[in-house]
């Protein structure tokens, strides 16, 4: 019986820290990588990560890793891993991969030895003479070769993390849930103070920052490939579920706004706030950034407005970053996020900001400027 493993969260690049962070918080020691952070957990603890982690995209399961620069090598070693302490008699195990700077560069046929590895120890393991039934819960294997070293794991979340299972809309280039989640994890904001996203799109700041707020799980209305792994319980799931709905605190007041120049955005953000349980919870508004108007002294402003990467739009882009600055420097005990690719967003904006971290929105990298609010001659 399987009690212990070695899980890995895939983060976006630049987010590993935050994805460690919210790993050490449900109390696991992590270790970071480019892309990934690597830790020793129970069983329990894919379930519980799947659940909760807001900015990982997958919580996956290694298997094993070892060298290898031979296709020989590779079926040997993969054979040597003990698939059947993981995939049932009946699972469906589908290998997907990746090759980088190897001596085994044919994704396609690394993806085949692999198959053709596994299903050969299951076969022997489970006395089985023809093929695999393969009609069983799915357990989808990666095989990943870097620099001759191979890393096998399982996807214990199926679709991505980011899939929260609210967005019933959205417009042409949607903010991931995970990147806005994380938007929101680098700034101190608190569920007791206002929070405005003035470039709402399909409101995904907002939505990420009311579950935020009342602390509740992202994954707690999705379902996960591993709720139907043999190896962990039913009630290892059913103990996780019941945590997050202990540790959710739904009586808790917010004070979050969302707006946008497109009322058909407003609707769509509004369709998915209803979809996530939380239509009572956040303001919509369609309006342009310049009739901004902020009534309450202290609060946050997060937002990923447009970046005017085609030549015709960046005019009209300045001029939005513009508005906001003047509008946001007459409050000074705001603090102030924004996500942008454009290379000339603090002259835009009319000042320099307080800190600045590099983003991967997808595959655009961008800066997200930060400017820390005062109050009492203390960061907000």
């Amino acid at each position: 019986m399987v009690q212990n493993v070695t899980l890995i969260a895939t983060a976006a690049m630049g987010l590993e820290s935050i994805v460690s962070k919210e790993i050490k918080q449900l109390g696991y020691e992590a270790e970071v990588e480019n892309g990934k952070v690597i830790f020793q957990a129970p069983i329990s603890a894919i379930p519980r990560c799947n659940l909760w982690l807001r900015t990982a995209d997958r919580v996956k399961l290694l298997v094993g890793k070892f060298k290898t620069a031979t296709f020989d090598e590779l079926f040997e070693s993969t054979k040597a891993l003990p698939w059947e302490q993981f995939i049932s008699e009946e699972g469906k195990f589908p290998v997907s991969g990746k090759s980088v700077k190897s001596t085994l560069y044919s994704v396609p046929d690394c993806q085949a030895i692999v198959k053709k590895a596994i299903a050969e120890r299951l076969k022997l393991k489970y006395g089985i003479a023809d093929k695999m039934p393969e009609n069983g819960a799915m357990y989808k294997v990666e095989v990943a070769i870097h620099k001759d070293e191979a890393l096998l794991t399982l996807d214990t979340s199926g679709t991505g993390l980011h899939k929260r299972g609210y967005r019933v809309g959205q417009g042409e280039a949607p903010l991931k849930e995970t990147m806005a989640a994380a938007l929101i994890l680098l700034t101190n904001w608190k569920p007791d103070l206002p929070l405005i996203d003035p470039f709402c799109g399909s409101g995904t700041i907002p939505i990420e920052a009311a579950l935020i707020g009342q602390n509740i799980a992202p994954g707690f209305n999705r379902e996960f490939d591993s709720e139907d792994w043999d190896f962990i319980k039913q009630n290892v799931w059913d103990e996780a579920f019941a945590e997050a709905e202990d540790l959710a605190n739904y009586e808790q007041k917010l004070d979050i706004t969302g707006s946008d120049i497109d009322h058909k955005m407003i609707k769509v953000s509004n369709d998915n706030a209803k979809e996530a349980g939380l239509g009572e919870l956040i303001s919509w508004k369609q309006m342009q950034v310049k009739d901004l108007f902020i009534r309450k002294g202290n609060g946050y402003l997060i937002g990923n407005p447009p970046y005017g990467q085609r030549i015709g739009d960046k005019k009209a882009v300045a001029t939005i970053y513009r508005d906001i600055g003047i509008i946001m420097r007459e409050h000074p005990s705001w603090s102030v996020y924004i996500m942008t690719a454009h290379e000339e967003f603090e002259k835009a904006y009319g000042m320099n900001a307080t800190k600045k971290r590099k983003l991967f929105n997808g595959f655009i990298q961008t800066n997200y400027y930060q400017y820390f609010g005062r109050k009492e001659g203390r960061d907000a």
